[in-house]
């Protein structure tokens, strides 16, 4: 357990959103450092795209942001103060998640939504549905809002998704961790779903873990990794113009939608 003294507080309504990673090295066991000497800066409002085949280690970068595991060497410092000086709860308060599998509990989709925000307001609600493409289905069901969700078989896992990223709008955090997985959804379902997610991002710094690489070509910084290594970075443009790993990745998957 962290010692709770000496410990200092970010509040999430006056967080600037800045992180930087200093020379990071981490690996799951001592005998095989997996990241090596990462270092980036990401500055307010920046989307981050991590990058790479299933099991290259993608979700390693989240769960060092996230505290649930300690780094090895170097730092990540929010907003000025290094991570080993915030507990776990406070960094976690920092950050809204959407993940590719959504969840969802037994009870009405305003209750989903809301999930236990008593400050937030059924208009609020409807508001952000609207935003999100989701206001028109949920009024075309007999009970509107207050459709209990195991009642609705036709809920898509495209409107599940549409329906957690307005849970997270709502939850109003200043960083984001993106799971932006739509491969089970449809191409005009993705687009919503695109569509939303652009919106949740506006103004927060997010850390995209993307699967079609055309949906983060105007990510601010690429990370790409490969085999538990971030072997490339740098911007869309850059690592085409590299033509290396990321190239190969990026033009493999366009030929395939082509």
């Amino acid at each position: 357990m962290e010692k709770e003294e000496n410990k200092k507080t970010l509040k999430r309504d006056k967080v600037k959103g800045d992180i930087e990673f200093k020379n990071i090295e981490f690996g799951y066991n001592e005998d095989k450092t997996i990241i090596k000497n990462f270092s980036a800066k990401v500055k307010h409002g920046e989307k981050i795209a991590i990058v790479g085949p299933t099991g290259a280690g993608k979700t390693t970068i989240v769960n060092l942001l996230m505290k649930f595991y300690k780094i090895n060497k170097g730092d990540i410092i929010i907003d000025g103060i290094s991570i080993n000086d915030l507990t776990r709860e406070n960094v976690h308060d920092l950050f809204t998640m959407v993940l590719q599998d959504t969840w969802l509990f037994n009870g009405t989709i305003l209750e989903n939504i809301k999930y236990n925000n008593e400050k937030i307001t059924d208009k609020d609600i409807k508001n952000v549905c609207k935003v999100v493409g989701l206001d028109h289905y949920i009024k075309s069901l007999p009970k509107g809002y207050n459709t209990v969700l195991n009642e609705v078989e036709s809920l898509s896992s495209g409107q599940k998704q549409l329906l957690t990223i307005a849970r997270a709008m709502l939850d109003d955090k200043p960083f984001l961790i993106l799971d932006e997985a739509t491969s089970s959804v449809d191409t005009r379902t993705e687009e919503l779903v695109q569509d939303a997610m652009d919106k949740l991002t506006e103004n927060k710094t997010s850390f995209i873990i993307a699967h079609r690489l055309s949906t983060i070509k105007n990510a601010n910084l690429i990370l790409v990794m490969k085999e538990g290594n971030i072997i490339e970075q740098g911007n869309h443009k850059k690592l085409l113009n590299k033509k290396g790993f990321y190239a190969e990745l990026y033009n493999s998957q366009f030929q395939k939608t082509e």
